[in-house]
Order: C-alpha cells, then structure tokens, then sequence
C-alpha cells in the first residue's frame, strides 16, 4: 500500500512541477505577444483555490491534478467584445501566435537543462558499467568479469545507465559493437560484442542480459539463505554462511555456486566447500546429489542450498559531480544525448526495428516517479529532467490537438498566406484525437502487461 500511496503522490509532484512550467511558457509568451489570458488552470475540474490578478487573468488549482491548461481570449472560443479583439489570440500574427505555442514545450527544455545542472551540482550517483557474470555471446567475445566499460562505439560510459541505453540501441540496430574496457587488472582493451548474433524478435527491455552480460552490482553475495532439511548440505552448512570456495574455485556470487556443483556432480566424488562462519574459516566435504526442480521438473547436481529472499544494493560507486559553472555545459551536453536517444528510438519504432513495448504510460510514470524518489535527490531530478523533455518532444510531434499540430497549422498558414479552412482543422482535429487515443491505449496495455508478467 505505502508503494501505491507513494507512486501516486510522486506522479502528482512530477505532472505538477511539468505541467506548471509547461503552461507558464504559454502563458509567459502570451503576455508578451499582448494576448489576453483569462484563466491559468494547474489541474483540471472545479477550482479548489483562485484568485485574480490586475490584468484579469485568473489563476487557479483545480480538483484533478493530472495536467493543466492556459486559456486565452480567442474568438474561436465564444464571443470576444469589440474592445478586446486586439488582445484575442486569434487575431495576432503568424508569427507571434507560432511562439505562444512553441513557448510550451521550449519551458520544458528549459526545465530539462535546469534540472539536469541541479543534479549534477548535487552528484549523480550511479553504479559503474563493470561486469559480473559473462556468458554467451559476451563470453565468446573476450569480455570478462571484472571489465570495466569505458567506450561503446562512438560514446563514451561512465555509468552502467549510460552503458545499458548505448548496448539496447546497437541490439536493436542488430549492429556488432566496438567496445573499450579496463581489465580488472587495469589493462586499457578493445573488444567487439557480435550483437547481430542476438535471435530475431528478442527482448529489447532484456538486451544486454540476453548478450550474455550481467553487471558486478546485480551480483548476490554467496550467503545462504537456506539450505534444504534432507539435502547433501543438511546439518553441515548454516544459513549466514558465506561461501567462498568450492573445489578450490573462488567463489565472489551466490550463481557461481551451482555450475561448479553441476560440474562437480557430472565428474562424481566429494568435494571441499569453503565457508566463512561469524569469522571463522571452514571446509567442510560434501557430495552433491541429484534433485529436482519443483517448478520446472528439471533435474540437477546440487547441495539444497539456495540464496536469501531479499537483498540490499551494493553502494555506488560512481558519481558525476561538477561545480556550479562546470555543471551548465554538461547540462546541455546530457540534455543533447537524452533527446538523441529519445527521438533515435522513435525513429526505430516507426521504421519497426524497435518494439512498441517500449512505449509507457502513467502507471509506469508513476511507479518509476516512486523508486527514484526512493533512491535520492539526484535520481528524481534525472527522473525528472527526463520526463520533462519526453513532454518537450511529444508535444512537438505534428499531431493535431498537440502543440505540434497547431505549430503544424500555423506554419501552412504562413506558406499560403491564410489560414487553413475550418473544415480542415476540425477533420485534423478528429485525425488528432484518435491517434492520441490509440498512443494512449497502447501505453496503458504496455503498463498494465508489465505488471502482469
């Protein structure tokens, strides 16, 4: 309950803080073009709070917080007096009425780079793109545990959130990866990862995992959780103990414990397990035994051990910090790489090559909005930050209905010299609504598949 709570309350914080600055552009812009604003709306509905100022606009916090409006005095609206149509939105030039309506997604640009150089004044924390478990395709190309990604193609990784966007877009682009590491022994490598090898139709969310690659911070301390009564290690290993050997073989993860025991079992005979108890070492013998998977029905070579329920995150050890001047260029920088990836995805989904499961809605929003606040400061301003320049992109996309089609609209104007007829505009509007209704639909069927499975 307390997570439904807390991702509800944190959506609301998010659309709130976007959706203000979204329509503040509007509205700023507005009344320097000399457009007449009646209401400034955060929210929807009946008004829970208002208040009028000098010029006449009313400003107002309505009952549903999931959005907000600007509304302008324009004749298309109602009846405007013969007074006041100079300051009727519809009256003013192209131009002018081409930057009330851009001013919107630019706030939220703006927004983006602001709240990016809070962030990085702040320090991001993040894990670094060093690699766990390899296997696969990954183990085939060289790459080890212990590597350190440093360069994936032509950009270069600091963070593991860096390194899994770069190794999903190449998947997808089914293209073979340049790739630059440093060993755990510190030597500087260049390796190439075959991603053209992955099957037709995988699973884009799952990418790097299916590439054979997990991460050093996925890894699960080889501490028992449990060990099954009956089993091979019944009465001679304990739950807390920390497994550090078998066979000889170190042992750094709780996964690396059952290919050692599968491959002890195939060979037959004992083997000397090493465990770490409250400090003290010991090695104890044991025989694996075959057993059965209660899920799966599949049999195995095992010792009836398995790992806890739940675990904590190792620390991070990564941050990118930068003073209060380093801070605006970097901004600017990460704005230009999040909105290359974002519109570099859209791209892929149209043409097809990406998935439209890639494609999330509120419910999404909302929980992401709840496990970054969780995390910090500078994880909800990236949240954030990103959120912001989706809105941003999104509203720009020439549909009818968003600040695209009206740009859209305007620009045609502008071209033929007058205005498109109205017959036009509202057949577009019609188009607008059904494609936003159908973008809707697939976001919330993603969401909701998502919390299925």
């Amino acid at each position: 309950m307390s997570d439904l709570l807390g991702s509800i309350w944190w959506m609301i914080v998010a659309l709130g803080v976007l959706v203000t600055f979204h329509e503040f552009g509007h509205y700023w812009v507005a009344r320097r073009c000399g457009v007449k604003v009646l209401r400034f709306s955060v929210g929807f509905g009946k008004p829970l709070w208002s208040r009028r100022d000098r010029h006449g606009t009313e400003f107002a916090v309505a009952a549903i917080p999931l959005g907000g409006y600007v509304k302008m005095l324009d004749e298309a609206e109602g009846n405007v007096p013969a007074s006041q149509l100079g300051q009727a939105f519809n009256r003013k030039p192209v131009l002018q009425r081409i930057a009330v309506v851009a001013a919107g997604p630019i706030a939220n640009l703006v927004l983006c780079v602001a709240l990016l150089w809070a962030m990085f004044v702040l320090g991001k924390q993040d894990f670094s793109a060093t690699l766990g478990n390899v296997k696969g395709i990954a183990a085939e190309a060289g790459f080890q545990r212990g590597d350190r990604l440093l360069r994936i193609g032509d950009r270069d990784i600091a963070t593991w959130t860096e390194a899994t966007m770069a190794l999903t877009k190449s998947a997808i682009d089914a293209a073979d990866v340049p790739v630059r590491v440093e060993t755990a022994e510190g030597r500087i490598q260049s390796r190439t990862l075959p991603l053209s090898r992955l099957p037709v139709g995988f699973d884009q969310e799952n990418a790097t995992t299916l590439a054979g690659l997990a991460w050093r911070h996925w890894q699960t301390p080889a501490v028992i959780g449990e060990v099954s009564p009956g089993g091979p290690a019944d009465g001679r290993l304990k739950t807390g103990d920390l497994v550090t050997a078998v066979d000889g073989q170190p042992v750094s993860d709780f996964s690396q414990i059952s290919p050692l025991v599968q491959a002890l079992g195939e060979r037959g005979g004992n083997a000397m397990v090493e465990v770490d108890r409250a400090g003290e070492r010991l090695a104890l013998e044991l025989a694996p035994r075959r057993m059965r998977d209660p899920q799966t029905g599949t049999e195995y070579w095992g010792l009836g051990l398995a790992s806890p329920k739940t675990r904590e995150l190792p620390p991070y050890d990564a941050i990118q910090q930068f003073g209060l001047l380093a801070a605006v260029p970097a901004a600017f920088r990460e704005t230009g790489k999040l909105a290359t990836d974002a519109l570099g995805m859209m791209r892929r989904m149209l043409t097809g090559d990406a998935s439209l499961k890639n494609i999330s809605g509120p419910i999404t929003i909302a929980r992401t909005a709840n496990v970054t606040a969780k995390r910090g400061a500078d994880w909800f301003l990236y949240f954030l930050a990103l959120l912001s320049l989706s809105l941003a992109i999104i509203n720009l996309l020439p549909i009818p209905v968003l600040d695209g089609g009206h740009l859209l609209y305007y620009l045609i104007e502008l071209v033929k010299g007058s205005p498109l007829s109205e017959r036009a505009m509202v057949t577009g509007q019609y188009v607008g609504l059904a494609l936003l209704a159908g973008l809707m639909g697939l976001a919330f069927y993603n969401d909701i598949l998502r919390l299925v499975t």
